[in-house]
């Protein structure tokens, strides 16, 4: 059985086929609290690119490398969080879309 870290401290196991144990996720607190801390680390890579480009212009930090990769962070969590949201309400719908 292997282990996958997520970031947001959630630690996941699965099992390989052939195996009968089942998916489990461990940690506490509900799914909001999840979305809601991974919000709150998308909108804090946002501030440390933000600052990272006014110390750029304001000539604070000569290096543009390091602000580069801090707005492509930035960028990239916010594509990842935005896909997050995307398949949680195609779930929503299809769910409402079931029949009582």
């Amino acid at each position: 059985m292997e282990k996958i870290t997520i970031n947001n401290n959630l630690e996941t196991s699965f099992s390989l086929p052939g195996n009968e144990k089942q998916t489990s996720v461990e940690g506490e607190g509900s799914f909001g609290e999840a979305l809601s801390g991974a919000i709150g680390k998308v909108s804090d890579l946002r501030n440390e690119a933000d600052q990272s480009v006014h110390a750029l212009a304001t000539g604070e930090n000569k290096d543009i490398h390091q602000t580069m990769i801090a707005m492509e962070k930035a960028d990239v969590s916010f594509k990842l969080m935005m896909q997050v949201r995307n398949k949680i309400v195609t779930a929503y719908q299809e769910v409402m879309r079931m029949p009582v």
